[in-house]
């Protein structure tokens, strides 16, 4: 059997993941004003125009048409089973798109789900779920690793400007003003696919150590992962810091926050995704 990997692109997979894979990507829309990106821009042109526009960029979620279009060549093919895994529920209906896709098809050899995740959150769970899928062929045991790795993800970033989070509706209003009243570096996490905003601190090294010292009861059998969005100085002093929590053979992965995601946190946000142990 073989499997074929689809998300949506509010997953940042760094690209030779991407290729070694070989998983496909259902687009989604951005608009600049009434500049509309039916397929989205690619990360430097997206953070370039950000800047020169000073607009605050809007995603609209891949329809259930989209999905048909990519589902179609496989459709109950005995010899492919297609897994999709899409973004959290809480913050796009996307899996609801793909669900009527399958069912407007009648196609029964697919696997749909959200990973209660986004960014290298979601990106994470997929790469190593790939990793599985090399040694393992069952699909009930490909669904039971995944559903663990999506327990067991954690989420944490110091965001630059809160605006983009209030302006998408994922932020209080409240929250946002604080941030920007006291001049500190708020801190996000995403646990159990909803997004909090959880401390406040002064200064970079300050917010860097805080979500540090957040790692605990890590696996370190899968890899660490590492996200910015146009702030790769950011994401290389993590990297440094993060070294000594780290198993000596454990990989580092090290990625981009996209447009999809770039839209709702604006630019330099940077932090990191990991995976804790199984809970006894």
């Amino acid at each position: 059997m073989k499997y074929k990997i689809v998300a949506d692109a509010s997953c940042d997979i760094p690209k030779e993941y991407m290729e070694k894979y070989d998983i496909s990507i259902i687009p989604i829309e951005v608009m600049f004003g009434d500049d509309m990106y039916p397929e989205g821009l690619e990360t430097r042109e997206f953070y370039s125009k950000m800047q020169s526009t000073g607009l605050i960029p809007k995603t609209a979620m891949p329809n259930a048409y989209k999905f048909e279009n990519f589902y179609k060549p496989y459709v109950n093919q005995e010899d492919v089973f297609v897994i999709t895994i899409v973004i959290s529920m809480e913050f796009s209906q996307t899996k609801l798109q793909a669900q009527m896709a399958a069912e407007n098809l009648g196609m029964k050899n697919v696997f749909i789900e959200e990973s209660a995740s986004t960014t290298l959150g979601q990106g994470a769970i997929i790469i190593e779920l790939c990793k599985f899928i090399e040694k393992e062929k069952d699909i009930e045991k490909i669904k039971e690793e995944f559903y663990r790795l999506r327990r067991n993800i954690h989420i944490y970033a110091i965001i630059n400007d809160l605006k983009y989070l209030k302006n998408s509706g994922r932020l209080s209003s409240t929250s946002a003003i604080v941030g920007s009243l006291l001049g500190v570096k708020p801190i996000i996490a995403i646990e159990n696919g909803k997004l909090f905003n959880i401390a406040k601190c002064q200064g970079l090294p300050k917010a860097e150590n805080y979500i540090l010292n957040k790692i605990e009861n890590m696996d370190t059998s899968h890899s660490f992962y590492i996200v910015h969005s146009d702030i790769l100085e950011g994401a290389e002093r993590l990297k440094e810091k993060v070294k000594d929590k780290l198993a000596s053979e454990q990989e580092i992965v090290v990625g981009e926050i996209g447009c999809v995601v770039g839209s709702h946190v604006g630019a330099k946000c940077y932090g990191f995704g990991y995976f804790s142990k199984d809970q006894e």
